[in-house]
């Protein structure tokens, strides 16, 4: 039998592009970022910043999708698998949860 990946989030490569939440077919991506100016060389420069980053798996079609169009490759499949919950609010994963499964 084979056990369903899930997706982990790299936080400090995720340039919080919107790329992936643009492409996803189930919408169920958020992220919440800022724009900070930072100075390199002669001309300053807008970055996005990441904020928070969520997943709503109850949503999701783990057709990966967000992981394939991701510049930075801060999306990535993860092992850890299986979640489960009681109510449907226990499916929707933050950005410190998407990064533990990053790193499992």
């Amino acid at each position: 039998m084979t056990s369903r990946r899930s997706i982990g989030l790299l936080e400090s490569d995720c340039t919080a592009c919107l790329i992936c939440v643009r492409e996803c077919p189930s919408q169920c991506m958020e992220i919440e970022r800022h724009s900070e100016q930072i100075s390199e060389g002669r001309r300053p420069k807008t970055v996005h910043v990441l904020d928070a980053f969520s997943i709503d798996f109850a949503l999701c079609m783990y057709c990966g999708l967000c992981i394939d169009v991701c510049p930075t490759d801060a999306l990535q499949w993860s092992d850890q698998g299986g979640l489960a919950a009681h109510q449907r609010e226990g499916l929707v994963s933050e950005s410190a949860d998407l990064v533990r499964r990053a790193h499992k």
